[in-house]
């Protein structure tokens, strides 16, 4: 399979879902703004979005995908229909334990909503009650996209990987219909109902996946639960997968409760505006890397090819470093133009846009280590270790706890971001140390080659979009139109420049292209 083929295939869904996601938190500033409207439901979408990665999207993905390719490699098996029984059993246990998962977080969502917001700051308990009730329609969608993670999971296994990641479409889609035609001009309104579409959206998001299952040949049917020593194992490995696929997840929700409870109003909506460009990168590349490099190694691991298995992860390595080095240096030098396009409207302020610019600056730092954490990871998960990586996110957890603490209150907002970056940037070491230590990632004489070349024309890329950053600053402050053309000439200068950098050191070759047009 062709790595970068995969990944296109992937990142370029996943851009329409990105750029879908623009859209949404575009319209959601202009009708919302930044106050308590859009805290409280940026503390309720946090719930869902947090459980997603946490489990969905990690801990089950993680300790699911590998079992599953396993049993489909396995030459003394019986392939795909092992696995598929295998897939089964796992959805036999795993439906009513969400099912009474979701009842409990229904019951219990004021003490969640107030540990993932720390009761906020200066709000009446009216306005608490709120925020609870904008978690409660949003609960019911955790249950709904675990089910999408489980045949999400089938389909990218079978290399079906456009389905699962067309998937989050849909809920952006859904998020904008419900802001275009479901809007008002009280804030709060507003905000209730993108809670409930949050909820929907899950439902769209299952029926797509499991019409897609259905025409790959296969049916999950419902069953009384089997307690196989297989799915005990997949139990046994979920639970310290979570915490390890999720660090980045946890650091962000302890962010977020200390910027709700010690910072000023807005806060938590200038950092989740951040967090969103932020997480576009990763999006692309990261959430693209690990979808596809974690069913391949896993198959590859399966058939016991493991020079094919370190000569994957070296070229999933080199792809996240051509592509995150520009987007980390773009994001630092010229976020304010960034922002200031894209959210300054209607309610958002110029105020606003500054603050969110500092905040993007900050969590950028650490956008090179969310994205190595993505190619990483499976190193360990393909190999059904998933202790290792939950106890370097515990070592991670610690360090953004205490930085947290440390830097919220002389840099304010910027505090939490750069909190996260830094203690991202330790996972990211910690795991590849121990990798290469075991002899399961030694960096191949390509990837050594290329790493400082592309380095040097980040930098270089980075000097010019300095320069035309304080040339372009007046027009920053003027009209909409103004804005848009500063950020469209600023990001497509930073790319020529990028692009010649590349091919002027040499870290990309005419052959090289030639070579992957040949694959494709």
């Amino acid at each position: 399979m062709n790595l970068t083929r995969a990944l296109g295939s992937v990142g370029g869904l996943t851009l329409a879902s990105r750029i879908l996601g623009l859209v949404r938190d575009v319209l959601f500033a202009r009708f919302v703004g930044a106050g308590f409207a859009s805290d409280a439901f940026m503390v309720a979408f946090r719930l869902p979005n947090m459980f997603r990665a946490l489990f969905a999207e990690g801990a089950f993905s993680a300790a699911f995908i590998p079992m599953f390719n396993r049993k489909v490699a396995d030459p003394a098996g019986k392939g795909l229909p092992t696995g598929i029984a295998f897939a089964r059993d796992t959805l036999s246990v795993l439906l009513p334990v969400l099912i009474v998962l979701t009842a409990v977080m229904e019951v219990a969502a004021w003490p969640i909503t107030w540990m993932l917001s720390g009761g906020f700051n200066d709000v009446t308990s009216t306005e608490f009650d709120f925020v609870v009730m904008l978690s409660r329609l949003t609960i019911p969608y955790l249950l709904l996209i675990s089910l999408v993670s489980l045949l999400g999971g089938i389909l990218n296994s079978l290399h079906r990987f456009w389905v699962a990641a067309a998937a989050p479409i849909l809920l952006n889609g859904t998020l904008i219909a419900a802001l275009v035609f479901f809007h008002r001009h009280e804030a709060l309104y507003t905000a209730r109902n993108q809670a409930i579409a949050v909820t929907v959206s899950g439902a769209l998001q299952l029926l797509w996946v499991w019409y897609a299952c259905k025409r790959a040949g296969v049916v999950l049917p419902l069953r009384r639960p089997r307690l196989t020593p297989d799915v005990r194992k997949l139990m046994g490995l979920i639970g310290p997968a979570a915490a390890g696929a999720g660090a980045v997840q946890i650091n962000l929700v302890v962010s977020t409760a200390l910027a709700a409870r010690l910072l000023p109003e807005g806060s938590v909506t200038y950092i989740y505006y951040a967090d969103r460009l932020n997480q576009l990168p990763l999006g692309l590349i990261g959430i693209g890397l690990g979808t596809v490099l974690l069913p391949t190694i896993s198959r590859q691991l399966g058939r016991g090819d493991e020079a094919d298995a370190m000569k994957t992860q070296n070229r999933g390595m080199e792809l996240a470093l051509l592509l995150t080095l520009p987007a980390t240096v773009a994001l630092i030098v010229c976020g304010l133009p960034i922002v200031a396009a894209l959210f300054q409207h209607g309610k958002f302020t110029a105020t606003a846009a500054y603050a969110t610019a500092q905040a993007l600056a900050a969590f950028s730092i650490g956008l090179p280590s969310y994205i190595l954490v993505k190619v990483l990871t499976p190193g360990y998960y393909a190999r059904s270790d998933t202790r290792t990586p939950v106890r370097y996110a515990t070592v991670s957890m610690i360090v953004n706890l205490i930085l947290n603490l440390a830097l919220i209150v002389p840099l304010g907002h910027m505090g939490p971001p750069l909190a996260t970056a830094i203690a991202s940037t330790v996972n990211v070491a910690l795991l590849y140390r121990t990798l290469a230590r075991r002899g399961h990632f030694v960096a191949d004489a390509q990837l050594r080659r290329r790493t400082w070349r592309l380095l040097v024309a980040a930098l270089m890329m980075g000097a010019v979009m300095y320069f035309l950053n304080d040339l372009f600053a007046p027009y920053v402050t003027g009209t909409s139109l103004q804005r848009w053309t500063a950020m469209l000439v600023l990001v497509a200068t930073g790319a020529v420049v990028y692009a010649a950098g590349v091919f002027a050191t040499g870290a990309i070759r005419l052959r090289d292209i030639r070579q992957l047009v040949r694959s494709r």
